[in-house]
């Protein structure tokens, strides 16, 4: 059974995009194997690992600053090339080949330095992966940092290219000596030097004197006046430095083929451990895209359901992104009880936009890919997804667009299931509208008896009733703004919508008698329903957002309520408390007072009631009475004061809470208030970049990024206070520093010692000669080679001269005679 229909469904939901994304993000072509080899999955436990892992990838895109992501050299053909027995890799695949695998093993040791539950899918991939130290010892010992084979890669290459080296400085010797002599013998002019032809070195003579000097001639120049001549002395010295070079290429191909001879036996390990590049190269250009897009990994279920909520079309979003426009999110619930939505409204109103939000982001997620929607959001998955949108003529098959439409249909109708997904645009159109009509009626009751989900967009009255009375299917409308005659693009679910055919066309002027003669012929009943139907949408419209500020308020009256009653007992607590303390105080005090009058009573006694002592007793008494008196009175106001400043605190809570919740919605609109200026410290949102603000308007705002001045839109830009910047900037350049680091050694590594400027002018050919000497400063190379060639000399001695001018050259000569003598200026610096 067919999952996907018609065949070029990707380019019909605009997924052709998607995978040239990918394509773009891929490090390898590895990477970009997998991304052609993505498709459209149904199972389960598949989609969800895949889902997992680009979710794990996503997080380490967004949290950790070091995850390699160099050198992912694909060099399976390579090996595919050594499993036959003496063919071997070469130097540079070898090279290519050691840090390819170095790549490998750091990806590898990421992984498990992590904790357990961290990556823990992406970690798993890593447990079959081997990491070959033995290899990298093997390269190391092969090649230097630069890729070049070493002298000490074996003892026979050391002593060959020991002989080359010894065999050229005697050469060089010679060819001077002989050069010296025909110069003083006044067979060659006497500012000639040695050259190289067919990579032996020679003499330039004169041509009348080349028989002069005893050798062979290989070339003379373009005007026949100058004949290129290799001294006799020489020639054996050449072929015997032929030889050695023939050794060397020899003795550096036995040891490709020795260590290819070695690595035979891994060679699926190998293969397997390019097969997990090439993977994570993949995941991490989907992650790249999910970042991109803010896509998600939804909440999902086996079985077919679509409950997404915020969810965008990823390209469309990035189209109106660049116009400075706001994309409208889309809200959408199909499920077993409501599983096909029919969607009307006018045209240009976003029907279509619906449809293939849907469609390509249900594909997209069936294909391993985040989507973009909310964290609330659900789906399931389907085993087939169907489309009907657009043109389908056929001029072979002899289909009109009618007839074309009616092929999907059966198609759709003969193979769909309660798991299938169904796409169709303007559904019912092509033909005679009350035929069409009838036959997209017939088969929308069939989609719907065979329990398939659907987005189905229409413009035909018959379908919107039947999508009201029949179980299974809802309305959908594209709201419009009546008002101002324009589209909001916003799906509302449960009505259906009006397609607004004749304000539009009053709208864009057609005259008002053609509009009345068409109502004539459309009939007033239809005019009218239509225009009911808009005032029952409105209405309804109103009565829920009443009804949301009830709700509101109702929920600010609970709180309330609820924050009462909690004072409210706290107060009750205290009152308790309060009058258990008055009550503790008063027992003491009545304790004390008993002692006194008891020990008043003692004394009157003892001194046998003498009247001065008596009225003295009395005296105390009467004393103390005062003061129980007083005391009593104020625990009394005590406790009566205490119960009134609760009291009065209560009611002062009450009348100040409303009072604060103006105060804070004040607060608020005076902090939303609070206008950008320009020289404000300012950013972008979700970014570091710091900026200063040089221009604001009520759209978009200026802003100055050091050299660079771009104009963003004004709900991007975000102001900072002064030590929100410095922190920002702070660690901006921190990673700045890094990075700066990290391209400083990509530089050394790939610098060349050595510059062609041939064939340039010498205007030209200066300050590139000038840029390459100041790089070799800095990279503290003390030898470079300049290659100007020879000519009239012009270019040489302009260089020359600059070069004499340049403090940090120590010095300049001619290369060796047989390395281009005076065609090449070796320059020594001092560093």
């Amino acid at each position: 059974m067919q999952n996907i229909y018609p065949q070029h469904f990707e380019e019909k939901i605009g997924f052709d995009r998607i995978r040239e994304m990918l394509h773009n993000k891929c490090l390898s072509p590895m990477g970009k194997e997998w991304v052609d080899a993505m498709h459209f999955q149904a199972d389960f436990e598949t989609i969800a690992r895949q889902l997992g892992e680009v979710n794990e990838f996503c997080r380490i895109i967004r949290e950790v600053e070091n995850f390699p992501s160099s050198h992912f050299y694909d060099l399976r053909s390579a090996l595919q090339k050594i499993k036959i027995e003496g063919r071997f890799l070469e130097a540079e695949e070898l090279f290519d080949l050691k840090r390819s695998l170095e790549s490998v093993r750091a990806i590898v040791q990421f992984f498990k330095k992590q904790e357990e539950d961290i990556f823990p899918l992406l970690k798993k991939k890593t447990e079959q992966v081997q990491v070959f130290p033995y290899i990298y010892d093997r390269i190391d010992a092969i090649l230097n940092k630069f890729g070049k084979m070493r002298d000490n890669a074996s003892p026979e290459l050391a002593q060959i290219r020991k002989s080359i080296l010894s065999l050229n400085s005697n050469m060089s010797k010679r060819l001077h000596a002989i050069l010296k002599q025909a110069q003083k013998d006044g067979l060659v002019d006497g500012d000639a030097s040695v050259s190289i032809r067919d990579g032996r070195a020679v003499i330039p003579i004169s041509a009348g004197n080349k028989r002069k000097i005893k050798g062979i001639v290989y070339d003379e120049s373009a005007t026949g006046k100058t004949s290129y001549v290799e001294p006799n002395e020489i020639v054996e010295m050449n072929n015997e430095m032929r030889e050695l070079e023939y050794a060397e290429r020899r003795e550096i191909v036995r040891i490709l083929t020795e260590f290819s001879d070695d690595i035979r036996p891994y060679l699926s390990d190998l293969l397997y451990s390019y097969a997990f590049l090439g993977e994570i190269d993949f995941i991490r250009a989907k992650a790249l895209l999910a970042v991109e897009f803010n896509a998600i990994r939804p909440e999902l279920q086996e079985t077919p359901l679509v409950q997404w909520h915020q969810a965008v079309h990823p390209m469309l979003q990035q189209a109106l992104k660049r116009e400075n426009r706001k994309i409208v999110p889309l809200n959408i619930h199909l499920d077993e009880k409501n599983h096909i939505l029919l969607i009307s409204g006018p045209n240009a109103g976003g029907k279509s936009v619906c449809l293939k939000t849907v469609g390509l982001l249900q594909y997209m997620l069936q294909c391993g890919l985040l989507i973009p929607v909310s964290e609330s959001s659900k789906t399931g998955i389907f085993q087939q997804l169907f489309i009907d949108i657009g043109d389908e003529q056929s001029l072979e098959n002899d289909l009109s667009t009618y007839s074309s439409h009616l092929m999907n249909m059966k198609h759709f109708v003969k193979n769909s299931n309660e798991n299938t997904l169904v796409l169709i645009d303007e559904f019912g159109t092509g033909t005679e509208p009350m035929l069409g009509g009838a036959i997209a009626e017939a088969i929308l009751d069939e989609l719907n008896q065979l329990q398939a989900f659907g987005v189905i967009t229409t413009h035909y009255t018959n379908l919107k009733h039947f999508a009201s009375s029949a179980g299974g299917i809802v309305n959908g409308a594209m709201l419009y703004d009546s008002q101002n005659m324009n589209p909001l693009f916003q799906l509302e679910i449960g009505k259906p919508g009006s397609s607004f055919a004749f304000e539009i066309a009053r709208k864009i002027g057609l005259p008002e008698e053609i509009l009345e003669k068409a109502t004539e012929k459309v009939g007033k009943k239809h005019i009218d329903f239509d225009r009911n139907l808009r005032k029952i949408n409105r209405d309804k419209r109103y009565w829920e957002i009443k009804r949301e500020k009830i709700r509101k308020v109702e929920k600010i009256l609970d709180n309330m309520a609820v924050s009462y009653e909690s004072e409210l007992k706290e107060t009750q607590k205290q009152r308790k408390e309060i009058l258990k303390k008055a009550r503790e105080d008063a027992e003491v005090l009545l304790a004390g007072v008993n002692k006194k009058i008891e020990n008043t009573i003692l004394e009157i006694k003892k001194s046998q009631a003498e009247k001065e002592i008596t009225k003295q007793a009395r005296q105390n008494l009467e004393v103390l009475k005062t003061e129980v008196k007083m005391s009593a009175g104020d625990q009394d106001e005590l406790i009566t004061n205490k119960i009134k400043k609760l009291r009065q605190r209560e009611e002062k809570r009450n009348q100040k809470r409303p009072a604060e919740s103006k105060k804070e919605i004040s607060k608020k609109k005076t902090e939303e208030s609070i206008e950008l200026k320009p020289g404000d410290k300012v950013r972008i949102v979700g970014q570091q970049t710091i900026g200063d603000l040089i221009e604001l308007n009520e759209k978009n705002a200026v802003v100055a990024f050091g050299q660079l001045i771009t104009t963003l839109p004004r709900q991007q830009v975000e102001r900072l206070s002064n030590n929100e910047a410095k922190k920002v900037e702070k660690n901006t350049r921190s990673g700045a520093g890094t990075r700066l680091l990290s391209n400083y050694s990509e530089r050394r590594l790939t610098f060349k010692p050595e510059i062609d400027i041939r064939g340039q002018r010498a205007e030209e050919a200066i300050p590139k000669i000038q840029e390459f000497i100041d790089e070799a400063i800095m990279f503290e190379v003390a030898e470079l080679r300049i290659l100007h060639g020879k000519g009239h000399g012009i270019l040489k001695e302009t260089i020359r001269s600059y070069l004499r001018s340049e403090p940090m050259v120590r010095s300049f000569k001619d290369e060796h005679v047989d390395f281009g003598g005076a065609g090449i200026t070796v320059v020594n610096l001092a560093l």
